[in-house]
């Protein structure tokens, strides 16, 4: 691979990862065509992209985006397919939580590697099922908005429950000053 093709591959990277912002190091090895086919569908479903990058480009590509990324340094070794997440951030792990069901293997794979996610990252393969539990944004938002209005609500509904009670006294304290 010639110097122009590398940058070539390096700014394909930087640009995805910055457009990205979620995307995770994957190992699947051992694994058969046939088998890399059936994961890119699943993933292809869900609207993600799987790239295998040499580790030392995709380092270099890291070194080229804002934040420190010097933690993932130690999963950049062996074969890396990377998978880069639309706005969703968990979906990645639950494409290869539900690879795992539908193809089981002995080693488990594909297995996680780390992930980035927003600049945090994760390491290791256990950190999947706390990935795949990330919510969305717009679930987010519908919580805080939620929240926001909980109290709200609680006033008016407190307020409409006691408008009869409210209605009682004001008239039983009127019927007594006229007497």
């Amino acid at each position: 691979m010639t110097r122009e093709e590398k940058a070539v591959v390096i700014d394909g990277l930087v640009e995805k990862m910055k457009n990205s912002g979620h995307y995770y190091f994957t190992d699947t090895s051992n694994f058969s065509v046939a088998e890399v086919n059936q994961f890119r569908g699943l993933l292809y479903k869900e609207g993600l992209e799987l790239l295998v990058a040499k580790n030392t480009l995709v380092k270099k590509a890291l070194d080229q985006i804002e934040g420190d990324f010097s933690e993932l340094d130690e999963i950049l070794k062996g074969f890396t397919g990377i998978i880069f997440a639309g706005e969703n951030a968990a979906t990645p792990a639950k494409v290869i939580k539900d690879y795992r069901k539908k193809f089981p293997r002995k080693d488990k794979k594909p297995t996680l590697k780390g992930a980035s996610i927003e600049g945090a990252i994760y390491l290791g393969d256990d950190q999947l099922d706390s990935l795949s539990a990330l919510k969305s944004r717009e679930e987010l938002i519908g919580e805080v908005i939620g929240l926001l209005q909980s109290p709200a609500k609680n006033v008016v509904s407190a307020l409409m429950s006691g408008q009869n009670k409210l209605a009682g006294i004001v008239k039983t304290l009127s019927e007594r000053e006229e007497a």
